[in-house]
């Protein structure tokens, strides 16, 4: 089991760690100042020369699409390999989209290219492969708990040669984005002659498909993460051509679990890049201040917290490693397990070190001077994005048990 960085990854991860901390961290506050200047649901001047100069100089320096491990469009490298790219962008806002690295993009292009037709890939993967525009993922629902995806309740009913849709989703994330062009929308399609699992579909809505409503951004933590946004939206009588449906119906949850498996391994490495950033910041702040006569880093159990710190990354990253790694094999059943592992841990054990570099930072911490109240929210968020711990847990324990029963757990 080769969990190390390779030959070939070594030059590319280099030059992704030098862009992410001399060139895309020192425009990251004022990229975000400008949130507040003018709409927030647009990009400001200055904000698109920020972003469109950093993708600019990735691209020039063929740092771009590193997600597409196994496409010609992509550099080829292996899960295992990605991930140390993916940890190294999770240290910055911008350290994903300046490398077209960005979710639910990465997901959708991945989506598009193994299930799209000819002409899907040319109208919607080829502009975001180039960076031009964006996507949204739609799968969660207001009215069900959509932890239990088998719960998705979004009408698509076939009508002559097209489907309407009827429905709300929300939590859609990217979809408040100016530059977001298309939806990919987990549906439900019933056939009683189909099993649960094989009772949805995915079906491609373009954004000003009429019909499409969007009701409101949702909030994380009192902030509605302009101009990207998690949007709550109502779909009535929408009308889109029946060969907008991805693969065929009731094929939504296979093509769901091919999406979701390498991406949560991308969310959890970024999710130990903001855990080393936060280790980072916090070692700083502990030895540059001085409290009672003494380095604060002196004060209390600093040592041990830091100390553990230490110890809980390299435990959480070489978990992810060998999640990427089971993927790499190519049995995605087999992965599973492993996948929720991580999905469990790694977003734990990253806000648990941005909660103590918070302390460490006093008041500080979660004020606007840090970038650790952002980094902290949004690591929270994780432990339910892509489901919830609890669903995780279970299917680690199913997975567990087994091994010591026949029976159906």
């Amino acid at each position: 089991m080769n969990l190390g960085i390779t030959d070939k990854l070594k030059p590319i991860l280099e030059k992704v760690a030098a862009m992410v901390h001399d060139e895309i961290l020192p425009l990251e506050e004022e990229f975000l100042a400008e949130i507040s200047v003018g709409e927030r649901w647009d990009y400001t001047p200055r904000q698109m020369e920020i972003l469109e100069g950093l993708k600019a100089k990735a691209r020039a320096a063929g740092l771009w699409n590193f997600f597409l491990n196994d496409s010609e469009n992509g550099y080829g490298l292996s899960i295992v390999e990605y991930a140390y790219l993916a940890e190294e962008m999770g240290k910055a806002h911008l350290g994903s989209e300046t490398f077209n690295c960005s979710a639910p993009d990465t997901g959708n292009m991945e989506v598009l290219e193994r299930y799209g037709t000819a002409e899907q890939k040319e109208t919607w993967l080829k502009p975001l492969l180039d960076g031009k525009i964006r996507s949204a993922y739609l799968m969660t629902e207001p009215d069900v708990a959509s932890a239990d995806a088998t719960n998705i309740a979004m009408s698509c009913v076939r009508d002559g040669d097209d489907y309407v849709l009827n429905g709300e989703k929300w939590w859609s994330s990217g979809a408040g984005d100016p530059r977001c062009s298309i939806y990919i929308v987990m549906v439900k399609t019933p056939d009683e002659n189909r099993t649960k699992h094989q009772q949805h579909s995915m079906i491609l809505v373009p954004r000003d498909t009429p019909g499409v409503e969007k009701l409101r951004a949702m909030q994380v933590y009192g902030d509605d993460d302009a101009p990207h946004g998690h949007l709550h939206m109502r779909f009535t009588n929408v009308r889109v051509p029946a060969n907008s449906l991805l693969l065929g119906e009731g094929r939504g949850f296979e093509i769901a679990q091919g999406r979701l498996g390498p991406g949560r391994i991308h969310h959890c490495m970024r999710a130990i890049g903001q855990a080393e950033k936060a280790l980072e910041l916090m070692c700083k702040r502990g030895l540059s201040r001085e409290a009672f006569g003494k380095p604060i880093v002196k004060l209390g159990g600093n040592f041990d917290i830091i100390a553990n710190s230490r110890m809980e990354i390299e435990q959480a990253r070489l978990l992810c490693l060998k999640a990427a790694w089971m993927m790499d094999k190519g049995d995605a059943r087999a992965a599973a397990p492993w996948i929720s592992q991580i999905k469990v841990i790694a977003p734990q054990i990253a806000l648990k070190i941005t909660d103590e570099a918070v302390q460490m930072f006093g008041a500080g911490g979660i004020s606007q001077d840090t970038p650790l109240a952002r980094q902290w929210t949004h690591v929270r968020t994780l432990r339910l994005a892509d489901g919830p711990d609890a669903v995780h847990r279970m299917q680690v324990a199913r997975a567990e048990l087994k091994k010591h029963t026949q029976e159906k757990i």
